[in-house]
């Protein structure tokens, strides 16, 4: 359980490094809370949701089995873990990128025999 607290805790800040590099781009974390043709509506992690607009030149990246795929729309779902990297316009924000994995399955809790 440590390990993997730690494994955690090193993602979340290799994620935040990752994104002071990034210039001007806003970067959306969270997970998939509704996709349209035109957006996808994230949930983050504090709670509000945040809606992105998809253009023609977005290109989506699906992690699945530690290797990245390059992905379509119709390949994400409600549900998946996601990060957008997307650029402001106004009071918009438009997708320059969109990574995506499949939820983790919850871990399952062995009990000792009594």
């Amino acid at each position: 359980m440590k390990l993997r607290s730690l494994a955690l805790l090193l993602s979340l800040v290799l994620v935040n490094f990752a994104a002071l590099a990034h210039g001007d781009f806003k970067h959306v974390i969270g997970t998939v809370e509704k996709t349209s043709a035109d957006s996808v509506t994230v949930k983050t992690a504090g709670g509000s949701s945040v809606e992105v607009k998809l253009i023609a030149t977005t290109t989506f990246v699906m992690r699945s089995g530690g290797v990245d795929k390059p992905a379509k729309l119709s390949d994400l779902a409600v549900g998946d873990r996601v990060v957008i990297h997307a650029k402001p316009k106004g009071d918009t924000l438009e997708a320059a990128e969109v990574r995506f994995s499949a939820p983790v399955a919850a871990a399952t809790v062995s009990k000792p025999i009594s």
